[in-house]
């Protein structure tokens, strides 16, 4: 997305780091969640000018249409998810959704600014098809000394595409940034716009990478439950056990997921205090629940989630582009599936059906884990373990499947499944055996052997995560670091220069 500011006469010529606003996470805990921090008050004694990053239509009477650049004052920043504001040229109020905007003197103003995005994000970003040459972002640094980091897509005949990254430090003074030594600037800007016109890096910087619109966590302020006219299903993605999964539109404005849950399949009462629970569950790796629609009591429970474009990871291996997927794209999958099992974990909730079909794929191979939760409210007769049902016997983890013993041990068993999926594009796992073979093979200590295209390391992780003792398998956090320092470690290194 373009970021061109409407007012730059009103815009700082420099930016100050002291003035990113701080937001705290959600404190989760279990299943007893309590609401999200509320966001720091702004002062009024004096005028605080925020400017939009985003464009938002406005989706109720309450609300406030805004557009890139557009400069804004906050009037109450106390609703949590969205701030009542004022536009500065037009002087009409609404709600905006506080991701959109930013403080007017702080880096977010600057379109190639990613702030804590990963170096795997930022790789994924800029290695999309219709960057070019010389793209280029900036970000907080992770792991490495120095406050940020650069990356630029590059381009040669023997490496193709490719993404390189550079340092960026403060002087011993902390009075300046530079990447080499001997050329320092007194600010980012002033250092991006030096490459931008000087060769010194890889290529000359050109245009910053667009940064991608964040979800908002509910469709609209103070609305949960929408009504059925409101939402609009446009074209089917899928079809799974319990239901169908659409694409649409709420109140022709909103691009948005719908599933649609068969008749009988749970009580509404038990969905609604499930979903209460979910959409309070915030990591960029979950799909987020976003709006309900549960009357008539009589028909399809429709849950309305953010629209993610390529649908579930399974078809996406079997049928979509992704066929065409190398190894490193596919651990990177199980990398961010990793992540958002791992946030999972650390607020004590299960997921109970982890598997390919449940993951969803949007743009630039960013995978996010989808109908978290759901399985615990599904009508025990319809998803009771029988070799005949549709219990997803070849996903669970013997104790639960024989004991009904969930936990999140029972899902780290699930995930190593979901790695033998990725390997293998999208195979049913277990070949030629059925459920029953599965169980009975699986507690006499029987494992599926390694797939010809699966490195013998990662192998050794799916072993562990079918330890037959839950207790010994590793967590999400060991399983996402161990990902993460394997696509590192065979990815591009940080450059240096003299």
């Amino acid at each position: 997305m373009g970021c061109c500011f409407s007012r730059p006469d009103l815009l700082p010529r420099e930016i100050t780091l002291n003035s990113i606003p701080v937001t705290d996470e959600p404190n989760l805990r279990s299943r007893e969640i309590s609401p999200p921090s509320k966001q720091r008050r702004v002062s009024h004694k004096y005028e605080k000018i925020y400017v939009a990053i985003y464009d938002y239509e406005a989706r109720s009477k309450d609300d406030l249409t805004i557009h890139v650049g557009d400069l804004l004052t906050i009037v109450d920043d106390s609703q949590g998810d969205w701030w009542l504001a004022k536009h500065c040229q037009t002087h009409v109020q609404g709600y905006v959704p506080a991701l959109y905007v930013t403080p007017h003197d702080g880096l977010d103003v600057n379109q190639w600014f990613h702030k804590n995005i990963a170096r795997k994000d930022a790789e994924r970003l800029l290695l999309n098809s219709t960057n070019t040459r010389g793209t280029f972002l900036v970000r907080t640094s992770e792991n490495s000394p120095g406050p940020f980091s650069l990356s630029v897509r590059d381009h040669d005949e023997q490496r193709g595409p490719h993404v390189k990254h550079y340092k960026i430090q403060f002087t011993d003074q902390k009075l300046g940034y530079y990447i080499a030594l001997r050329r320092t600037f007194p600010s980012l800007e002033e250092l991006v716009n030096y490459y931008k016109s000087t060769d010194g890096l890889c290529c000359r910087l050109t245009r910053p990478c667009p940064r991608t619109k964040p979800s908002t966590y509910t469709i609209s302020k103070d609305v949960w439950e929408v009504s059925r006219g409101s939402i609009l299903l446009l074209q089917r993605l899928g079809q799974g056990m319990f239901g169908e999964v659409w694409a649409g539109k709420w109140q022709n404005k909103v691009d948005v997921a719908i599933k649609t849950m068969k008749p009988g399949t749970m009580s509404t009462q038990a969905f609604l205090e499930e979903a209460n629970i979910m959409k309070k569950l915030r990591h960029d790796k979950l799909v987020q629940l976003i709006a309900v629609c549960t009357e008539p009591k009589d028909e399809p429970i429709y849950i309305i989630t953010e629209l993610m474009c390529n649908g579930s990871l399974l078809d996406y291996l079997r049928q979509g582009a992704g066929k065409e997927l190398k190894l490193p794209a596919l651990i990177d999958m199980a990398t961010q599936i990793a992540s958002g099992m791992a946030y999972l974990e650390q607020q004590r909730y299960i997921h109970r059906d982890l598997a390919a079909r449940n993951i969803l794929v949007g743009e630039n191979g960013v995978v996010k884990i989808a109908d978290f939760g759901l399985a615990r409210i599904i009508n025990e007769d319809i998803y009771e373990a029988r070799p005949e049902a549709k219990f997803p016997i070849k996903w669970t983890a013997p104790e639960a499947a024989l004991r009904g013993r969930f936990t999140i041990k029972s899902d780290v068993w699930s995930f190593g499944v979901l790695l033998y999926e990725l390997i293998t594009h999208g195979q049913v796992p277990y070949p030629g055996m059925s459920n029953r073979d599965v169980l009975e093979q699986t507690q006499r200590g029987y494992r599926m052997p390694r797939h010809e295209s699966c490195p013998e390391e990662i192998y050794r992780y799916m072993l562990r995560c079918w330890d037959a003792s839950p207790e010994s398998r590793p967590t999400f956090e060991h399983l996402h670091a161990f990902f993460d320092d394997y696509t590192t470690s065979t990815g591009p290194q940080y450059q240096s220069q003299n």
